[in-house]
C-alpha cells in the first residue's frame, strides 16, 4: 500500500463510513479528474479486501475493513459529521478533529465532534432531527455538570497556561435550543461560524 492508501484507510476507521465524494475531495483533489482516479484506488482496495462497500445508495460508501452495518442507523450520522469535516476545510483545515471524544465523566456529554478550528475549541454536535426543549435542556445539562466538574482541564489538547472549556457549537436543526449557563453554546451553520470568527 502506499501514503495515500495508508490515509484513505484512517479516515475511514476514524469517521467509520465515508462517501466516495467524501474520498475524492479529501484524497485526490489534486488530480485532474478526481472522481475517476478516486473510482479505481477504491475498486483496487476493495478487491484487496482493504476496505468494504455499498452500493445501495447512488453514491457508494466505503467502510474499514472492520466496519459498522452498512444499514446502520448511525450510517447518515456518521456521514454527516464527515460532511461537516469536509466543509470546515474548505475554510481552515482543523487542527484536530476527533469524533465522538470519550471524555470519561459519568452521565457527562457526549459530542459528535471535539475540534481545533480557527484556533478555537469546540464540542460540536451535529443535529439531524428535531429535539424537544426538554431533550435539549438535558443535553445542556450534561455540559453544565461537566464544566462545573472541571474533568475538562486534564484533556490531552489543554494549554498548558490557560484551561479553556470549548464552545459547544449545535449544527443543523436547532429549533427549542437551550443555551448553556456556564459556557458558551452557539447553533450556528459553518458559513455563520466563519462571520462570528471574523468580528
Amino acid at each position: 500500500m502506499n501514503t495515500r492508501d495508508k490515509l484513505i484507510i484512517a479516515d475511514l476507521e476514524k469517521f467509520r463510513v465515508l462517501s466516495r465524494e467524501h474520498i475524492a475531495t479529501l484524497h485526490f483533489n489534486n488530480c485532474k479528474n478526481k472522481v475517476n482516479e478516486c473510482n479505481r484506488v477504491m475498486l483496487r482496495l476493495t478487491r484487496e479486501n482493504k476496505v468494504s462497500v455499498s452500493k445501495e445508495r447512488r453514491m457508494y460508501n466505503y467502510f474499514p475493513s472492520k466496519h459498522i452495518k452498512k444499514d446502520s442507523s448511525k450510517l447518515n450520522h456518521y456521514l454527516a459529521i464527515a460532511d461537516l469535516y469536509v466543509k470546515l476545510m474548505q475554510f481552515d483545515k482543523p487542527r484536530r478533529y476527533d469524533v465522538e471524544p470519550k471524555l470519561n465523566f459519568i452521565n457527562g456529554p457526549e459530542p459528535d465532534v471535539f475540534a481545533i478550528w480557527h484556533n478555537k475549541l469546540f464540542f460540536i454536535e451535529i443535529q439531524l432531527s428535531d429535539y424537544s426543549k426538554k431533550q435539549w435542556q438535558e443535553k445542556m445539562n450534561r455540559y453544565e455538570m461537566y464544566f462545573l466538574s472541571e474533568a475538562w482541564k486534564g484533556l490531552d489538547w489543554q494549554p498548558q497556561d490557560k484551561k479553556l472549556f470549548p464552545t459547544v457549537w449545535i449544527v443543523g436543526k436547532g429549533g427549542g435550543m437551550i443555551p448553556g449557563n456556564s459556557f458558551r453554546c452557539i447553533h450556528a451553520t459553518v458559513e455563520e461560524m466563519v462571520e462570528k470568527l471574523r468580528r
